[in-house]
């Protein structure tokens, strides 16, 4: 079958704290979410209706065997999610201190499995047959996952919609990386050339272009290659640019922030959704804050992805109540 989406990237066990506003060191009880930013947009499409599935690698153990489990109960298509012999299923804490402040603990040493993607595993007819593939910054940080993510972008050779979630995540580059960022820019470029959507927040994008201003970047994606750039620009909204001259600049949808974190993967699922329905930028634009919206709103990520009547309702009443 060909998939609407297919995304490809990170996944792990997120444990969010159960108590607001508790430093890590005091929290008492956690909950257990599946999490990882490519397959929480999987999971954000198919709750939106699309047909999803998610190319990553887990641990060979009892939390990898959970993320299979949740990964069906979404309806998220998790044959291409292979177990790495070894190493862990990653696992990420976070605190929550709303309305913006949520740090992230990554568990992924000595490496994550989904770093462990191989070039020559992929179902390469599966990746050009769908509809919208979805990659990310993230996948770029090591081999061979990095050389898979190139390889499956060039193979696919910008048929359908092809997303770059641009996604910086210094925490998981090597310390050169993290000290010079530019370290990443040429794979950044190279991931952009094959692809037709990049996404992005004003950190994200300046690593991508250089420059942190939002229309100035927008410009420089499109110079990169690609046709549609989406700058997120947190609490002044998103402005879309269209390589053929159509934007829009969307406020953010007015919300009582429980937890900003999967927001941004609710509102690639949305993203994506509006894409394939052939809607006009702004609607796209409005669906997807109102997605990411409801997901800030909520203390968890991947089974807070809002359906289509949660999205049409928050935008009848002009906020998430």
């Amino acid at each position: 079958m060909a998939y609407d989406l297919i995304t490809m990237g990170r996944i792990g066990v997120d444990l969010y704290p159960l108590q607001t506003g508790v430093p890590l060191d005091r929290v008492t009880s956690f909950g257990k979410f599946l999490g990882g930013s490519a397959t929480n947009v999987a999971v954000a499409a198919a709750r939106l209706g699309l047909t999803t599935a998610v190319i990553t690698r887990t641990g060979d153990d009892p939390f990898g065997t959970y993320l299979h489990e949740a990964l069906r109960g979404f309806g998220v298509d998790d044959r291409w999610v292979t177990p790495v012999p070894g190493l862990p299923t990653p696992v990420t804490f976070c605190e929550v201190f709303p309305p913006d402040d949520f740090p992230l603990y990554f568990y992924r040493l000595p490496k994550a499995p989904d770093l462990e993607i191989h070039p020559g595993e992929l179902d390469l007819d599966a990746i050009r047959a769908a509809r919208v593939l979805w990659v990310t910054g993230t996948g770029l940080s090591e081999e061979p996952s990095r050389g898979a993510t190139l390889g499956a972008l060039a193979h696919r050779a910008r048929s359908g919609i092809t997303v770059f979630d641009l996604d910086w995540r210094p925490a998981l580059w090597d310390d050169a990386a993290r000290e010079d960022p530019g370290i990443a820019r040429p794979y950044y470029a190279e991931a952009l050339r094959h692809a037709t959507v990049a996404v992005g927040n004003v950190d994200e994008v300046e690593i991508a272009t250089g420059t942190r201003e939002p229309h100035a970047a927008a410009r420089a994606l499109l110079d990169a290659g690609v046709e549609l750039a989406v700058v997120k620009q947190g609490p002044k909204g998103v402005l879309a640019v269209h390589r053929d001259g159509r934007s829009a600049e969307v406020p953010p949808l007015p919300v009582t922030v429980r937890n900003g974190l999967g927001a941004g993967d609710a509102f690639g699922g949305a993203l994506c959704h509006g894409l394939l329905a052939g809607w006009d930028l702004e609607k796209v634009m409005r669906h997807a804050n109102a997605a990411g919206a409801i997901v800030a709103s909520r203390l968890e990520c991947s089974s807070a992805m809002p359906t289509p009547d949660e999205v049409a309702a928050a935008l009848a009443a002009g906020a998430v109540r």
